[in-house]
């Protein structure tokens, strides 16, 4: 009985896995950033043990730096390379893409702390945008990276040097793609995504002919910044947002603005935060949206940074604290609050998450992008799951993830593996170990693991590759 169990739920996977792959998969983009492996407790992220290559098209490694010289930058020595008794954080990254050979790992180069200044000098010297793009190229080739992530924030923004950096942008990311397009690199961008802020920095339907998509950030659209309260990444405007400058805050507006700019549907990918934006109440009777505030709110308990909390965090506050707690739904901008006496926080959860998810899916845009990984419920302490919010976007966008699993392919402890479990797959494996291709299909193959046959299919048209080890045009693969 458990046999025939066994084989009926490996051809139903493997079913699942055929049917995903048989449409255009829209993107699910997942930056990780790299120091939350540094938190305590129940906030510590290992790449190896806690990220599920499954549940990503692309992950991307969060951050590395940029000299003035041109160099490409390593932030963290001890944590990403192995040198010096290192604790080789790249390579385990890297390496999760032997789990699921599907996968994109990219290098994300800048970020709000490594500012702009940097990036405005080498962009407006040809020499040192010559030496940017090699050595972009020897890193990628060097740590097995798929691709590069551009994520200048600003141009002609912060630290303007009087630089035309607007220009400079786009001239940085067309040689870019020039220096990693004969590679088959990827090119992407994180951008600014507010009309006030976008306009300033980027010529959107140039851009779009470089980049093979673009991250835009629609979240920190209100923070301590202003002098009242207001949600993270609201979906649309609210009754309180009457000026023109104020509808622009907002998931749709954003959507709109790049559009009727000349950005690509197939190449946006909208980004949803997994935190929240936490407040000071000056009043603690008076906590709804657009109440006054006097600074930055409660950090949380692993990211322990004042004004900001993870969604895993906000979680388990909820849990512990719950009859302190007061959880609220702002029925115009389709996002959550709560507040507790003085404490006031804006943030995403399972229906905020699932009405953008659903709102990409209509407009056919490419995806979504999550900043960041380590702030979902990554080990499942509040729900019944492992990541929640993120197996959510997967269902929404793409249907059910195919995530092989032990349980779903190993008997139980002292049961011999019967030669027949998984059909004509477990014979593909027989004395081999790694990545063998099907005999009959060139769009089929396995990773062969103690004997069991992990099944994966390419998308329709491509081989996989032996060379590469990646689904390739079959023009370009000797099958």
């Amino acid at each position: 009985m458990f046999l025939k169990v066994l084989l009926l739920t490996l051809f139903l996977v493997v079913w699942q896995k055929s049917a995903a792959t048989a449409k255009e998969r829209k993107n699910v983009v997942c930056y990780h950033g790299t120091w939350s492996t540094y938190r305590q407790s129940l906030g510590k992220f290992d790449v190896s043990s806690d990220i599920d290559p499954f549940l990503c098209t692309h992950l991307m490694y969060a951050f590395f730096g940029i000299e003035d010289n041109g160099d490409l930058r390593i932030i963290d020595p001890y944590l990403d390379l192995e040198d010096n008794f290192g604790r080789g954080n790249i390579r385990k990254f890297n390496a999760l893409k032997l789990q699921n050979p599907t996968l994109k790992t990219l290098a994300a180069v800048g970020g709000w702390n490594e500012g702009s200044k940097k990036f405005s000098i080498v962009a407006a010297d040809p020499a040192k945008r010559e030496r940017f793009v090699k050595t972009v190229v020897q890193f990628l080739q060097k740590h097995s990276f798929d691709g590069l992530d551009l994520d200048w924030e600003y141009p002609n923004q912060r630290h303007n040097l009087q630089n035309d950096d607007r220009n400079n942008f786009l001239q940085l990311i067309k040689e870019l793609k020039e220096g990693l397009e004969p590679f088959g690199y990827i090119l992407t961008a994180a951008v600014g995504s507010v009309e006030f802020s976008a306009n300033l920095s980027y010529d959107i339907p140039e851009m779009m002919k470089y980049l093979d998509f673009v991250n835009v950030m629609a979240y920190d659209l209100h923070g301590p910044w202003d002098s009242v309260v207001g949600i993270n990444a609201p979906l649309y405007s609210g009754r309180l947002d009457t000026s023109k400058r104020a509808k622009m805050l907002n998931f749709d507006a954003i959507v709109k603005y790049w559009l009727n700019q000349g950005g690509r549907r197939d190449k946006l990918v909208m980004g949803v935060p997994f935190y929240g934006r936490s407040f000071t109440l000056e009043d603690p009777n008076n906590h709804g949206v657009g109440a006054p505030q006097i600074g930055r709110g409660m950090a949380g308990q692993y990211s322990v940074e004042p004004g900001v909390i993870g969604y895993n965090e906000l979680c388990e506050k909820f849990q512990t604290e719950k009859n302190a707690w007061h959880l609220e739904w702002e029925s115009d901008q389709k996002v959550p609050y709560a507040y507790n006496d003085r404490n006031w926080v804006g943030y995403e959860n399972e229906k905020s998450i699932a009405l953008k998810s659903e709102y990409v899916l209509k407009e056919d845009l490419a995806g979504i992008m999550v900043w960041s990984i380590e702030s979902d419920d990554f080990r499942g302490t509040c729900s019944a799951m492992r990541y929640p919010l993120l197996t959510l976007i997967n269902n929404i966008l793409n249907g059910s993830t195919y995530r092989p699993s032990q349980a779903m392919v190993m008997p139980p402890a002292n049961q011999q593996m019967d030669s027949n479990i998984g059909g004509v797959f477990a014979p593909q494996c027989q004395g081999k170990s790694g990545y063998v291709r099907d005999s009959q299909d060139c769009g089929r193959f396995y990773f062969c693991e103690k004997g069991v046959a992990h099944s994966f299919q390419c998308p329709t048209s491509l081989h996989f590759d032996l060379d590469s080890l990646n689904c390739n045009y079959a023009t370009m693969v000797n099958c």
